[in-house]
């Protein structure tokens, strides 16, 4: 391929372009970060500066690990405009003002290498009008790609060709996009706010009409159009506020004049009521998270708590927040897939539920009136949605859902027409808007062509939803299944809530270890869902211990450390991909694994001691072994620096807040993977276990693992003896700290000892069964499983 992307330069420094360029040194790609000298300061790179040093310290965390700064480089447009010339992609995130973005483009014009490719970021502005001007070659390598805030936790990436740029160009970019920077892509046409926005706000204008000519609180919208329909917790209000008012604001002005000709539009962008309750607090200042105060406001109650008080939409008071109970919510809360609590809620008649069936109408309307103007098929609106605004299902798949035919009539009554198209279609004889082989799409509806035509899937490509009921599914449980995923690997996929280790997932490892002697040449551990998983089934261990089960929980936990052992020391390889939340066992199921390839989101880390307990599935085993063991092969090294750093890796609950700082903390190896696209994850996976099988694998040989003695045991005490009189930790942390520190110092050994990995794991499940004891530990386990934080006591 004659393009590729070795050095890049964002022009921009703002939310979006620091944090693009951060995103870049995310996937390893050095970059430079540009903005305009500043003119009232003897250091011209104190825009630049600003706006990087905002984008470092914003929450959540732009960079996956603090190093990778180094990988950003900071300038001005005067004095290192040359970095543009050595770029091989510059993308442009300034103001939006097609005047100065032209002017810049022509300055980038000049000095671009042949090949170089420039995009623009612009959100609202055509993309073509701001490459007006340039040569022929600047078109061809010159596109639209809108990334949603922040770029790295959001999915989408649109991406606009105009008429002139070149396809292999969009073909490359949209590789890159899905492969390294982990994107879900979507090619857009040309049009106003392209596809994300345009869906957003068409059907978030008439949300806010709604809700406020219906006198719903905004407590109430924020229960009702959250997980309830789909959606983020964030819901509306509270998605406002973190976007940002002003944010919100301006991309809604300016979508109105772009689109004359878009009626349903237009209808609720210049209501009345939404546009003084917006003006309203832009005049008070009140932009949302940033300000602190927007449709929601941080105080503290009587007793110094942090509470969230809501906008009063009439009075704009803010009050204290309250806890909206519908019959038709009650009904359908529990319901588990979203087809079930979308037909509950559309069924029943209530305040909440009139809601719920406005939004859903709407949005289906709204959808298919701007196809084909955005898209020629629902795909890409879908797409968008899902990606760009973490829904469930997208509007049209929704409306798969719920029975397009049967919805129409539903839709008519209420007022909420469909596109005529949708009618045709129908009446065609045409009843879904995907064609659909089982549970899985095959093909979409495209309206232009008046038939479906075949989506692209790459037979490569490892999807268990194409495997599940199949005979591919060899086995199975309530906990766990096992699958054959063709070139003699097989898989197994956890289901519990939460992933939550039990004895069905146990089961299912170890067929899969005993099929590896007979059926298969090497094993992934992964699933789609997602979190790989939450740790031990909580649940169970605090009613067992409760109940005065020892000899269960013994056994519980000698199963886990005899499954990773096994896993560690099996002669084929087995390949563990962890995702999302991969915490206690679920890290310890990791650290156990031939090769890690991980989803570059995971926040893993071990977690056991917030529980009242340590790691007892070998993984305070495994972190001596990682961290004391290497430094100890050292001729006279001192251990307690290497000690030191795993007692409190494990002591304080580190959790690595990506793939990329679990390396840093010695929970994955050099040699292990990081993959940006989650959707990939499972199909590397199987590609890493082929190329260990050609390579020749061979499992480790055991390791003996350095315990430091007893006067390293005395050091560790007095530092957490010291950490308990600053009152940095609780006498029961204290009491926990210390039993840690004895299995790490190898118990009653005299000296600096090197012990078996068994001898570490029988302290391991000592120390986990005497903690379990306690009802310190106990009220600790209920007040994780009953409110999901845990309790200091």
């Amino acid at each position: 391929m004659k393009y590729k992307i070795h050095k890049a330069v964002v022009i921009g420094s703002g939310t979006m372009g620091a944090a693009i360029a951060a995103h870049l040194a995310n996937i390893g790609v050095p970059v430079t970060l540009l903005d305009i000298p500043a003119k009232d300061s003897p250091d011209k790179n104190k825009i630049v500066k600003e706006g990087w040093e905002r984008c470092i310290k914003a929450k959540p965390a732009n960079l996956m690990a603090d190093e990778l700064k180094t990988l950003v480089k900071l300038g001005n447009l005067e004095d290192d405009f040359n970095a543009v010339a050595e770029a091989d992609w510059v993308l442009e995130a300034i103001v939006e003002n097609l005047k100065i973005k032209q002017d810049l483009m022509a300055r980038i014009d000049e000095v671009r290498k042949p090949n170089a490719i420039v995009s623009t970021n612009t959100s609202g502005i055509p993309v073509h009008a701001i490459a007006e001007g340039r040569s022929k070659e600047f078109k061809k390598h010159f596109l639209g790609t809108h990334f949603f805030n922040p770029p790295r936790y959001l999915k989408l990436l649109e991406i606009i060709p105009t008429n002139d740029t070149a396809k292999e160009v969009v073909e490359f970019m949209s590789h890159f996009g899905e492969y390294r920077l982990g994107k879900g892509v979507v090619i857009c046409k040309d049009t106003p706010n392209f596809i994300g926005n345009r869906v957003a706000f068409g059907t978030g204008a008439f949300a806010m009409d709604f809700i406020l000519n219906n006198d719903y609180t905004v407590d109430e919208v924020d229960a009702l159009t959250g997980p309830l329909m789909g959606r983020p917790k964030t819901a509306t209000f509270r998605l406002i506020d973190l976007v940002g008012v002003d944010v919100w604001h301006h991309v809604g002005a300016n979508l109105q004049p772009l689109i004359p000709h878009d009626k349903l539009g237009q209808k609720y962008l210049s209501s009345e009521k939404p546009k003084k309750l917006m003006d309203t607090l832009l005049e008070r200042k009140w932009l949302g998270n940033k300000t602190k105060v927007g449709f929601y406001k941080e105080v503290r109650n009587a007793e110094g708590k942090k509470e969230f008080y809501s906008l009063d939409l009439k009075t704009f008071e803010h009050v204290a927040p309250t806890k909206p109970r519908f019959d038709s919510v009650k009904a359908a809360k529990d319901v588990e897939d979203l087809a079930g609590r979308l037909k509950v809620m559309l069924e029943a008649d209530d305040k909440a539920a009139k809601l719920v069936k406005a939004l859903t109408y709407q949005s289906f309307q709204y959808s298919s009136s701007i196809i084909p103007e955005v898209a020629d098929s629902p795909k890409p609106i879908d797409d968008a949605v899902r990606w760009g605004f973490s829904h469930e299902a997208g509007p049209f798949e929704t409306w798969d859902m719920l029975g397009v035919k049967n919805v129409v009539k539903k839709m008519k009554a209420e007022g909420c027409t469909p596109a005529k198209w949708v009618d045709e279609m129908l009446k065609a004889g045409v009843e879904s808007f995907y064609q659909y082989k089982g549970a899985n799409k095959v093909g979409v509806y495209d309206v232009t062509k008046k038939k479906y035509v075949k989506l692209k899937q790459d037979d490569n490509f490892v999807f268990l939803k194409n495997l599940r009921g199949t005979k591919k599914e060899v086995s199975k449980n309530a906990g766990a299944s096992l699958f054959d995923i063709g070139d003699g690997v097989g898989l197994v996929e956890f289901h519990t809530k939460m992933n939550a280790l039990d004895d069905d997932i146990s089961a299912i490892v170890n067929e899969a270890m005993d099929r590896l002697e007979t059926d298969f040449d090497g094993l992934v551990v992964g699933n789609e869902g997602e979190h790989f998983s939450a740790g031990a089934n909580l649940f169970m261990v605090v009613v067992a211990s409760q109940q005065g089960m020892w000899d269960t929980l013994d056994g519980a936990i000698r199963n886990l450390q005899n499954m990773n052992m096994r896993m560690r020391y099996s002669p084929k390889p087995i390949v563990v991909t962890p995702a999302g939340y991969t915490l206690g066992g679920g890290c310890e199921i990791t650290m156990h694994a031939s090769r890690v390839v991980a989803a570059a989101e995971s926040y893993i880390g071990l977690v056991e001691l917030g529980a009242g307990v340590i790691p007892a599935g070998a993984g305070t085993k495994e972190m001596m072994r990682r961290i004391i063991n290497p430094a100890m092969k050292t001729e006279h090294a001192e251990a307690l620096p290497f000690l030191q750093k795993a007692f409190l890796q494990i002591g304080q609950a580190k959790v690595a807040t990506s793939a990329e700082e679990a390396h840093g903390m010695n929970i994955l190896n050099p040699q292990d993977r990081v993959i940006a696209n989650r959707d990939h994850l499972l199909t590397e996976a199987k590609r890493e276990v082929l190329h260990l099988i050609n390579s020749g694998y061979r499992a480790p040989a055991p390791e003996p693992i350095y315990a430091a003695g007893r006067d390293y045991f005395g050091a560790l005490r007095v530092g957490t003896f010291m950490f308990k009189e600053g009152n940095y930790i609780s006498e029961y942390d204290n009491h926990i700290a210390n039993k840690l520190a004895y299995i790490m110092c190898g118990g009653d050994l005299t000296r600096g000892t090197w012990v078996s990995e068994q001898y570490i794991l029988d302290l391991e499940r000592e120390a986990f069964l005497s903690l379990c004891g306690e009802e310190k530990t106990q009220a600790r386990m209920w007040s994780i499983l009953q409110t999901g934080k845990p309790l200091r006591n």
